[in-house]
């Protein structure tokens, strides 16, 4: 090779090397939490991707270094990569390995390999209780995940039509935790593994100046594979899960059924398989922004189509579909919200309003239909809680909506959501007075009732209040420097009575400028 060949390749290799940590960034985070009362209060815990704890006193001390894959906007190759740890008191784990990827974009594309914290869709990340299958709630999931991440344009459709859509699969990383919290004498599984997918629509023109548009999302999930442990006449048994090529397609396409029941007359489609409808409704002007939204949250066919086949006949022929007979679903499990955007605001920025309900649940009867009982009804869905893994949640805390009390709570080892029919409403306001401070304020009230198989003697009610500030300093000697003060406070039979402050002191910039 020439030197003046050498020295190109030097010259490429060079490039590269500084595009790919161009803006790279750094963060460093100190946060300290006391409490008296039971727990934590429960806004100082939730919707903080699980680096929480609900003990009454904790700490963390955060570090990470961030490459976002825009600062290659104008490539069409683009590289994103973190690393994010946490060491921590009081917490499920002292090393939390919080973020941990790669992001390889190509124009519309992208693969993302680890654990990343990813906002939520369709909804105010800041203000929202939070969406009921993806939510913000956990420690992210390790996984290798392909999709489009942002909203683009469909070929013929004039930019009228926008999609986002991802599949990703991945594992469950807390085994560890589930040994220790029951003590391996309830149900637990090891090296579960994790599947999602989702797709979202959005109808308008960023080119026009037309105020409506419309988004409407399909999030599905499912739990699947690993060895589930649980307990059968008092005797802790295995229980393997297929986890072959079969079951990554019956995770992606639900069907097949678990191994315990392939001998079963009835058979339930293979692993926990949960998701979501949603919509958002949006009227943008210059200076303000309305919307409305929808979740509706279902753990089977009964709660996504809200229909289900019931024309068996008798006798002989208990068994086989000779009637054109449906039995139809009342859709009465959904959380519904507005959001208010004051587009110069400063003291009251944007307003959210959330209304919950997830009582119904298809009803409280299940049974499928026998020799004696030819009519189908499927009900009982109890929502986030399955037979044979330990629900929709990561290291006890539920992966949806926190409203939903996360088994983290739980003091009897079972690995449960004990409180999945509830009523609740929510409040949301937050505003930017002066350029250096902002703040939010939540406030939420929830009635809950248990579930169907385990419920409350009496209703429960619980109210739960944040005040939270943060100030980021404008001298140049403490550039990149903020500090956080937040107060929560908790009444109730829920989580219980708890009050409690947190201070969070955090240093940011550019790492590589």
């Amino acid at each position: 090779m020439s030197l003046s060949a050498a020295a190109q390749v030097g010259e490429q290799d060079s490039t590269f090397f500084e595009r790919s940590i161009h803006g790279l960034e750094y963060s460093a985070e100190f946060s300290a939490t006391l409490s008296d009362g039971d727990h934590a209060p429960f806004w100082l815990t939730s919707n903080r991707h699980g680096l929480s704890s609900i003990e009454r006193n904790s700490a963390y001390l955060r570090a990470g270094i961030f490459r976002d894959a825009h600062q290659d906007a104008t490539h069409r190759w683009r590289l994103g990569y973190g690393a994010d740890f946490a060491l921590a008191g009081n917490f499920t784990s002292t090393l939390v390995v919080q973020q941990l990827y790669a992001d390889l974009q190509y124009r519309a594309l992208e693969l993302s390999v680890g654990a990343k914290e990813r906002p939520m869709e369709l909804k105010n990340n800041r203000l929202s209780t939070g969406s009921q299958t993806f939510g913000i709630n956990a420690r992210p999931v390790p996984q290798v995940r392909i999709g489009i991440p942002e909203w683009t344009n469909v070929p013929l459709t004039r930019g009228w039509l926008q999609v986002k859509v991802h599949i990703g699969y991945g594992m469950m990383t807390d085994d560890k935790w589930q040994h220790d919290f029951t003590n391996r004498q309830s149900r637990y599984a090891d090296y579960a593994l994790y599947h999602s997918k989702a797709g979202y629509l959005r109808i308008a023109n960023e080119d026009y100046d037309y105020p409506l548009s419309f988004e409407a999302g399909l999030e599905m999930a499912s739990q699947f594979g690993g060895t589930t442990y649980r307990p059968v006449k008092g005797v802790m048994t295995k229980m393997p899960n297929e986890t072959g090529l079969k079951a990554f397609w019956n995770a992606f396409v639900p069907g097949g059924s678990d191994s315990y029941e392939k001998d079963a007359e009835f058979n339930n489609v293979e692993g926990n398989q949960l998701g979501s409808w949603m919509m958002r409704l949006n009227y943008d002007r210059r200076y303000w922004r309305f919307s409305i939204y929808a979740d509706h949250f279902f753990e089977d066919h009964s709660g996504m189509f809200h229909l289900d086949y019931d024309g068996y006949g008798t006798g002989a022929d208990w068994n086989k579909k000779s009637k054109r007979r449906y039995l139809l679903y009342g859709l009465k499990d959904i959380l519904l919200g507005a959001e208010l955007n004051l587009k110069q605001g400063t003291w009251v920025r944007d307003i959210v309003a959330e209304y919950m309900y997830t009582k119904y649940q298809s009803g409280p009867i299940y049974h499928d239909h026998n020799p004696n009982i030819s009519d189908h009804i499927g009900g009982n869905d109890n929502y986030y809680n399955h037979r044979l893994y330990p629900g929709w949640q990561h290291w006890g805390q539920v992966m949806g909506n926190p409203l939903f009390r996360s088994p983290i709570y739980n003091d009897d080892g079972q690995i449960e959501v004990e409180n999945s029919r509830f009523m609740a409403f929510h409040l949301g306001i937050s505003g930017r007075p002066i350029p250096a401070l902002d703040y939010r304020l939540l406030g939420t009230w929830q009635e809950g009732f248990g579930t169907y198989k385990r419920p409350f003697t009496h209703s429960r009610r619980q109210l739960s209040l944040l005040a939270e500030a943060h100030y980021a300093f404008s001298r140049s000697w403490l550039d990149g420097w903020s500090v956080g003060l937040a107060m929560g406070f908790d009444h109730g039979t829920i989580v219980g009575n708890n009050f409690g402050t947190q201070l969070t002191i955090r240093k940011s910039g550019l790492l590589v400028k």
